[in-house]
């Protein structure tokens, strides 16, 4: 399983979800979410896996505040919303993990363990 885990440097739910991949000898491929993010294909298959487009939006960050997504978001299509997040790292929930098997955005440790058991 070739893991891809979108991340941002300074972000601490990040180093968690990185120290608990390590800390469980999964190997993985890390990439700067602001600079490379998610392709529109990954984003499609990351919503297959979490089913509601709100749950893959950084809602807590600056540029979701900003560019006022909460009004905007609930207009949007479907094809609009992934190429916004496509085209804009920030507004994407972090850490984003995907591989061809699983799925998944933020990190709560439970959910995890149930995942990569």
């Amino acid at each position: 399983m070739t893991l891809k885990v979108y991340e941002y440097k300074n972000c601490g739910t990040c180093k968690k979800a990185l120290k608990f991949l390590d800390a469980h000898g999964i190997a993985y491929k890390k990439l700067a979410i602001r600079d490379t993010p998610p392709t529109i294909t990954e984003i499609k298959k990351m919503l297959g896996h979490m089913q509601d487009m709100k749950k893959l939006f950084n809602t807590s960050g600056q540029d979701y505040r900003k560019l006022n997504m909460k009004e905007v978001l609930p207009t949007l299509t479907q094809q609009e919303a992934l190429k916004l997040l496509a085209g804009n790292g920030n507004l994407i929930k972090r850490p984003f993990i995907i591989s061809k098997e699983i799925g998944t955005v933020g990190f709560k440790e439970d959910h995890w363990k149930e995942l990569f058991a």
